[in-house]
């Protein structure tokens, strides 16, 4: 009987503790949940991946461009604006930008292959946006909903794959002004230039008079061809000093895919203003994605490689001899988003 009572207590004693570990434990487990539990983070986006950038020659394909063209490279193409002239007024949103080339052209000429979609053009640029090509420099270009205010417009002749000229007379730059300028309340334009929609403020009887109106004008015109333009996004100028040096970033912009991504350019125009490495006392600085910053002394277009996918921004600078920047209207320092698909 006494040997039966001793093995009922152990038992108890047994599950008690039994009982006990089991409840440190889970009290255990909760407690240290966060501290044990094993993450796996999302995947890297592509602008993630590793990038190691690195100046190489120009490439190939552009070398025998090149070599294709004869002797359009070396020519000297220079320009001067008809339309819009300095200091000129313009009332309403559309700015028709018409220049006249010289120069010793050696068969360089403004024109679009149907084929491929390249060749020569003019980067026409508006306050600090991003160039538009211009390549029939037989129809002036429009610049469709200008806000109001003062601008200033920039120019200078580019080959197929976007490198600038440098020579002088090459670069023009004009300001002017436009009034009851491009806004919500303002028509919308056709590429032919037609009025499309009236203000916003109008009858409803009126605007739809004036829409069908407008849509007969724009039906008479379908068989013309369209001019070259584009719709600016809001856009002021600085108080821009055209004595003063002056950046202006080109290159690189927008999309690369495939092939042209192996190597991307980066090429500007710059006005009084030398480089130290052309006998100067300015510099270039270029920098990637926030990136370690790298300085150019010789004002010629580099190629880079290495880049990887996705979304990435690139940062010109023109600076002094002591390195700080350089201000004029707030263009010398200019950042630009590109985007890289291979």
């Amino acid at each position: 009987m006494k040997l039966v009572s001793r093995i009922l207590l152990v038992c108890v004693a047994c599950s008690a503790f039994a009982v006990l570990s089991a409840c440190q434990t889970a009290d255990n487990s909760n407690a240290n949940t966060t501290a044990t539990t094993t993450v796996t983070p999302p995947a890297a986006s592509p602008t993630n991946e590793p990038q190691n950038l690195s100046v190489v020659e120009r490439p190939q394909k552009i070398k025998d461009m090149m070599a294709q063209r004869g002797e359009q490279d070396q020519a000297t193409p220079t320009l001067r604006f008809l339309a819009p002239t300095e200091g000129a007024t313009i009332n309403g949103s559309t700015v028709n930008v018409k220049l006249a080339l010289s120069g010793d052209l050696k068969g360089y000429k403004p024109m679009k292959d149907p084929a491929t979609g390249m060749g020569n053009h003019i980067h026409v640029i508006l306050d600090n946006q991003p160039y538009e090509a211009y390549y029939n420099l037989d129809e002036p270009f429009e610049l469709r909903n200008v806000t109001e205010g003062k601008h200033t417009l920039r120019v200078f002749p580019s080959r197929p794959w976007h490198e600038s000229y440098k020579n002088a007379g090459a670069f023009q730059m004009v300001t002017f002004t436009v009034k009851g300028g491009g806004n919500a309340s303002q028509p919308t334009t056709t590429g032919t230039g037609e009025k499309m929609a009236d203000n916003k403020n109008a009858s409803a009887a009126n605007t739809a008079n004036k829409n069908a109106a407008n849509a007969n004008a724009a039906n008479a015109n379908a068989n013309a061809a369209p001019r070259e333009g584009k719709d600016m996004a809001a856009s002021t100028a600085g108080a821009v000093d055209p004595k003063k040096p002056l950046l202006t970033y080109s290159r690189p912009k927008g999309e690369y895919k495939g092939p042209d991504t192996d190597a991307i350019m980066i090429d500007f125009w710059l006005a009084n203003a030398k480089l130290k490495g052309d006998g100067g006392d300015y510099s270039v600085r270029y920098s990637v994605d926030g990136g370690a910053a790298q300085t150019l002394d010789k004002w010629q277009p580099i190629w880079l490689t290495g880049w990887a996918s996705g979304k990435h921004t690139v940062k010109l600078e023109l600076l002094d001899k002591n390195g700080n920047p350089v201000d004029n209207g707030g263009y010398n320092t200019t950042t630009r988003e590109i985007t890289v698909t291979k």
